[in-house]
């Protein structure tokens, strides 16, 4: 009789085929000679057991070894060579993402380096600075206008009219006349400048302006010095004079010259210690750089029955050249002249009032004051 396998137990026996009873399963003798040993049955058979890795595809493989195969490592390679190629390869990364800003970072200096000689360039390419002059308009303590015509017998009434003299200054104005101030005694100049000032027996009469500087350059520029250029004088056109004489009075602050310029002119006429003496041998003018506008007043004083014309040249320093002189000029470019007028030696007409009444000085020359023209 024999047996089958199944998948799902063991083999049942099956009848012979002359119907008697089923064999006995052969076993296997001890030896050869059958000896008392019997045989023993044998089992079904055991399938070897699978791992569940082996059922799912293989071996699972490490973060580590899928790195390091993208990088292309050796498999059997030790842990921190992986480390340090995985650290590399992060950084070579990085400098890539971040390749614009650090080249950006690397030429801070020689960008900025570039801009601030560029904007040195323009700096200097810019005018050092521009001058405006323009004459007082204020009216001041004591002045004298003066007019190249006569007045009409109107103008004199309307003029003589006006007891307190208050709108005598815009009148005269009005009419064409133009304003002279009289120069403060400067009592604290030394006794050398305070003789020259009254030396002509007469008191002295200023055609007063003010000079704006401005500069838009960023670095600071330097006025320290300046001289009257081109003087050329002709006798006063002036016919007329009106004058409302000083009563005393501190100077104003500011320079004063005379033309041609005296020794040290232009001198300082604050009332202050250094009065009368050089303005530039201890002030200067500074513009640019961040600093305001610098403006200076100034007298200008033209000999007894002149008219003047003139220039002026300045002296200044800054950052890109030490120590030049430029003449200014107007807004046209043409040379910067000065115009400055003094009372005519013999007027037709010649008025004083303020501290005595309006006094005709043409008519009655002895009257009191009109010495003082």
């Amino acid at each position: 009789m024999t047996t089958t396998a199944s998948s799902d137990g063991p083999p049942e026996p099956q009848p012979g085929r002359d119907g008697g009873a089923p064999a006995e399963p052969t076993g296997q003798s001890g030896d050869s000679g059958g000896g008392s040993g019997g045989c023993s049955p044998s089992g079904p058979a055991q399938l070897p057991r699978q791992s569940s890795s082996d059922t799912e595809g293989g071996p699972r493989e490490s973060i580590w070894a899928i790195v390091a195969e993208a990088l292309g490592l050796a498999p059997g390679a030790s842990r921190r060579r992986k480390v340090v190629l995985l650290l590399v390869t992060l950084a070579i990364g990085l400098l890539v993402v971040f390749r614009d800003t650090l080249i950006d970072y690397a030429m801070i200096k020689p960008n900025v380096a570039r801009e601030n000689d560029s904007n040195k360039e323009y700096d200097a390419s810019q005018l050092p600075f521009t001058v405006s002059v323009q004459p007082e308009n204020g009216e001041p303590r004591e002045w004298a206008m003066v007019l190249d015509r006569e007045l009409t017998g109107d103008e004199s009434r309307k003029l003589t009219s006006d007891k307190g003299g208050s709108t005598a200054f815009s009148y005269l104005k009005s009419l064409g006349g133009r304003p002279l101030a009289y120069a403060p005694l400067l009592e604290h100049a030394p006794k050398r400048y305070t003789q020259q000032q009254t030396s002509t027996g007469r008191m002295e009469l200023s055609d007063t302006f003010k000079m704006i500087v401005q500069s838009t350059r960023s670095s600071a520029v330097v006025i320290d010095d300046w001289k009257v250029t081109d003087v050329t004088c002709r006798k006063s056109t002036a016919q007329t004079v009106v004058a409302n004489p000083p009563q005393g009075g501190a100077a104003y602050q500011g320079i004063r010259l005379h033309l041609p310029p005296r020794a040290d002119e232009p001198v300082l006429t604050d009332d202050t210690e250094g009065q009368g003496e050089s303005y530039f041998g201890t002030h200067y003018i500074e513009v640019g750089g961040g600093q305001p506008s610098g403006g200076i007043r100034a007298e200008a004083i033209a000999p007894p029955g002149q008219s003047c014309e003139w220039g002026i040249s300045v002296h200044y320093n800054d950052s890109y050249q030490k120590g030049r002189w430029v003449q200014l000029r107007d807004g046209k470019g043409k040379p910067l002249r000065m115009r400055t007028e003094s009372v005519p030696v013999h007027p037709r007409q010649k008025w004083v009032f303020g501290s005595v009444p309006w006094t005709p000085c043409h008519e009655k020359p002895k009257e009191p004051m009109c010495g003082l023209l």
